[in-house]
């Protein structure tokens, strides 16, 4: 997942130059935020940040933008690139300082303090950005430019970068008359704080959920490791000698995978699709009047309705098309779901069962048929998984692939102890970015995995060009104990997957910030992070870097093989929970406000889906972080597999070239990873490829649809 973080900055995320609004040096010194860092890559001074620090920082930045609004706009000389397009990159040091670091604990340490800063400071930056994109007569300077475009002498990516400001202000409102401004913003105002309250109810009910367990024998099943950190969790809580359990990934996973107990399973079921569904913690209310305020917005905006405006800003142009190509992938893979669960019914049916497979069923009966098929369970690999010999694969492969060099920086500034940073090097040993890397669970860090920067790449002005820092954040299964982090699967592919996120921003070359590394089309962004998921079960990586943590003996070939050939086994399940969750999302877009219930609309829609009873959306609308928790993917979960395309058809040619071949490799690092958005994305991938995305190849790769002869 990479995040999309709202922006004081018009376009761009990043530290920014030591800042032009005058200050008491005493007052400098006292709060960080004030000043560049002084630190090696300018990384944040974490140790010297004080959540007393964040407001004084804040509208400190607020009076900066205010005076470098006005150099631009009373500038007396016509339009430039140079006076008006590169003073907007670099317009708010303060605020991008602020807001970096903000947003970054907002998610991996989500304290009561930092959830009660929120409250006082997303006012403050919805007035930073409105301050910017709906200034008239800073949108007149930049719509100048952009209708002087084609007699102007810029180069092709300047004139991008134009294009970009003028379609980022339009969207945003710098066009409306003042009344309707007036509105926008009070009605992004009471948004900001909707996502906020939708994330802060997330995160407490999810904490609020555990299943105790009492007996150890209720347990049977469930891998030791796991047994061991409900142990860990339970004596952490002083019920030493019980087990608990709760709804983050690496505990509730694999009780709905292993656990034999069917008790247990519905339980852990049910406590996660109810999240934050009732009570005070409930997200319904919330919902509902997130859905009544985009549609105002949408309305506001020219549009229809929330999914147009949406779907405008990106490849798919519309949501009928974003749902063309849902349907294309989740009608076969929704019936693939018939033949996975005839199979599991049937192995329930010859083992004594008697009962119908229900939701909390598909998890372990898959794993059972798997196991049946292919002699293989995930206990069998996970013992090659530890994570350090992960990373080294993920290295490994950066190395062959990319040439570039991981050397850790151990006494570099971090936010929290288990955090490792390193410096990316190229092959000459030069800087490329910092990265850092967060990946075990804690009660304060929001639930999943993703990828963000603390600095944007590109022209800081004044002949000041930057590199990244670029961050890693996982919910991945820890350490216990006598044993290491040893990882699932599915956590060795989201290691790989983010990391495709980081290199996009970490090797980008595009000059300017609001074009370089992710700043991409959301239904692109995720083509670099799912592609790289591909290596990590490539024969030929597991060969170098899965190794039995006890014994250190590499995964055996016949293992690797059955791990190969299991892979598409259970797309069914993966992919119409997927696809399903996308079309729920579009059609929450295009829903009438004066009709918001959430239950039955979600309960109408997976009927008129014809959703199979065995299992239900990846998330259900009050844990759908992605579409409530911010306007990142809201209309836009669907980017997902649209990416997946890309990414399937970009794989096929890896494979028919070779995984490692050098050509093949610089060529996707020139035209995709490097490239950012100086082209269309369009563009950049048929360049790659030799032709157009060919949606076909997703079917194939996920065994949905005959291979190519």
């Amino acid at each position: 997942m990479k995040h999309k973080f709202f922006l004081t900055s018009a376009l761009a995320l990043g530290l920014g130059l030591a800042t032009f609004f005058p200050m008491q040096a005493d007052t400098a010194q006292q709060n960080p935020f004030l000043t560049t860092y002084t630190t090696v890559y300018e990384i944040p001074p974490f140790d010297q940040i004080k959540n007393e620090h964040f407001e004084p920082a804040v509208r400190a930045g607020l009076e900066e933008q205010k005076a470098n609004l006005a150099k631009i706009i009373d500038n007396p000389a016509a339009p430039t690139f140079e006076n008006t397009i590169m003073p907007l990159e670099n317009l708010n040091p303060i605020l991008d300082r602020v807001q970096g670091i903000f947003f970054h604990y907002d998610a991996a340490m989500k304290t009561p303090e930092i959830a009660a800063l929120g409250e006082v400071l997303m006012p403050l930056f919805n007035e930073a950005s409105n301050n910017v994109m709906l200034n008239e007569a800073l949108f007149a300077r930049v719509k100048t430019l952009y209708e002087g475009l084609k007699k102007a002498k810029l180069t092709p990516v300047q004139k991008r970068l134009v294009e970009k400001y003028y379609r980022r202000f339009a969207e945003q409102g710098a066009a409306l008359p003042a009344d309707k401004k007036e509105e926008l913003v009070k009605i992004s105002n009471e948004l900001s704080q909707l996502y906020m309250k939708f994330t802060n109810n997330l995160l407490k009910a999810t904490n609020d959920f555990s299943i105790v367990v009492y007996d150890r024998a209720d347990l049977a099943g469930l891998p030791e490791t796991v047994i061991a950190s409900a142990a860990e969790t339970a004596k952490a809580r002083g019920l030493d000698g019980l087990y608990i359990f709760t709804l983050h990934a690496p505990s509730r996973l694999p009780v709905l995978q292993y656990a034999e107990n069917r008790g247990l399973r519905e339980a852990m079921w049910k406590g996660y699709t109810s999240l934050a569904s009732t009570g005070e913690n409930s997200n319904i209310p919330v919902i509902e009047q997130i859905i009544k305020l985009r549609d105002k917005k949408a309305k506001l905006m020219g549009f229809d309705n929330f999914a147009q405006l949406m779907t405008s800003r990106v490849m798919a142009g519309t949501p009928e098309a974003a749902e063309e190509l849902l349907l294309k992938v989740y009608e076969p893979a929704k019936a693939r779901v018939k033949e996975e669960v005839a199979e599991m019914q049937a192995y329930v049916n010859s083992h004594g069962g008697d009962f119908k497979i229900e939701p909390w069923d598909y998890y372990y009966y898959l794993g059972k048929v798997k196991e049946e098929k292919y002699h293989l369970t995930d206990a069998d690999i996970q013992p090659y998984f530890e994570l350090s010999n992960v990373l080294n694969g993920l290295q490994y492969c950066a190395n062959r692939l990319y040439d570039i060099n991981f050397k850790p920086l151990p006494d570099a500034p971090r936010y929290m102890d288990e955090v490792t940073v390193y410096d990316i090097v190229d092959k000459k040993g030069d800087h490329v970015s910092v990265f850092m890397t967060d990946y075990f669970p804690r009660a304060t860090k929001v639930q999943g995995a993703w990828m963000e920067q603390l600095q944007s790449a590109g022209d800081y002005g004044n002949g000041i060009v930057k590199r990244p820092i670029v961050y890693n954040v996982g919910n991945f299964t820890p350490p216990t104990p006598g044993n290491p982090s040893l990882l699932t699967l599915d956590e060795v592919e989201t290691t790989f997957h983010e990391f495709g996120h980081a290199l996009q921003g970490m090797l980008t070359r595009a000059p300017y910030r609001s074009l370089a590394g992710t700043n991409v089309d959301r239904d692109y962004v995720e083509m670099c992070s799912q592609i790289n998921e591909h290596w990590a079960t490539d024969p030929e990586v597991l060969a170098v870097y899965a190794k039995h943590y006890k014994t250190g003996e590499p995964m055996p070939a016949e293992l690797i093989t059955k791990m190969v050939e299991s892979g598409k086994f259970g797309q069914g399940f993966t992919t119409t929970e997927l696809a399903a969750a996308a079309l729920l999302d579009l059609a929450w877009a295009k829903q009438d406000p004066a009709n918001v219930d959430v239950a039955s609309f979600e309960k109408n829609f997976a009927e008129q889906i014809g959703l199979p009873s065995e299992l239900t959306f990846r998330y259900r609308s009050p844990y759908f972080k992605h579409i409530f928790g911010d306007e990142g993917y809201a209309a836009g979960y669907y980017t997902y597999l649209w990416a997946q395309v890309l990414e399937a058809d970009a794989w096929e040619l890896f494979q028919q070239k070779g995984i490692f071949d050098p050509k093949t490799a610089a060529s996707f690092k020139k035209n995709i990873l490097e490239s950012g958005d100086t082209e269309d994305p369009m563009v950049l991938f048929t360049r790659f490829r030799g032709h157009k995305p060919d949606a076909a190849a997703l079917l194939r790769l996920r065994g949905l649809a005959e291979s190519k002869k």
